[in-house]
């Protein structure tokens, strides 16, 4: 007997990932790394506390994988029981959707991204993490 089934999804199926287009990774990059250097930097990136055992921001900069452009603080621990001397933790990202829409996201304390805007432009997304403590590294 040859029964064939169909799968059941839940919800929609998903669409397939947009191609990022090269001249507009290489526009967002330079948009985001200049955000980057003149406002998250000064803001975030301070001189090292003095006699503290805490975490604290080194560097920030950005990456893309795939269509996705993610913003990355650098951190140092500082404590004599410290695993490690680094670490990198992503707190934001712009997903490509279509030329000029984008989708932002944050990292939640349970590791997972949660996406609070869909199909705003890249400027919206910058004033966005600029303006929204959820975004902060």
């Amino acid at each position: 007997m040859n029964i064939k089934r169909k799968v059941r999804t839940l919800g929609f199926p998903k669409k397939p990932k947009p191609k990022v287009p090269e001249q507009t990774k290489v526009e967002v990059g330079k948009i985001c790394n200049e955000f980057v250097e003149s406002f998250l930097k000064p803001q975030y990136i301070k001189p090292p506390p003095k006699d503290n055992d805490f975490n604290y921001v080194v560097d920030i900069y950005t990456k893309w994988r795939l269509n996705c452009f993610y913003f990355i603080a650098k951190y140092r621990c500082p404590g004599p029981n410290a695993v490690s001397l680094f670490f990198e933790d992503k707190f934001a990202r712009i997903e490509y959707v279509d030329k000029n829409k984008f989708n932002l996201s944050y990292m939640r304390h349970t590791e997972q991204w949660f996406e609070i805007f869909t199909e705003i432009s890249l400027k919206e997304c910058i004033e966005a993490i600029k303006e929204m403590p959820h975004f902060m590294p």
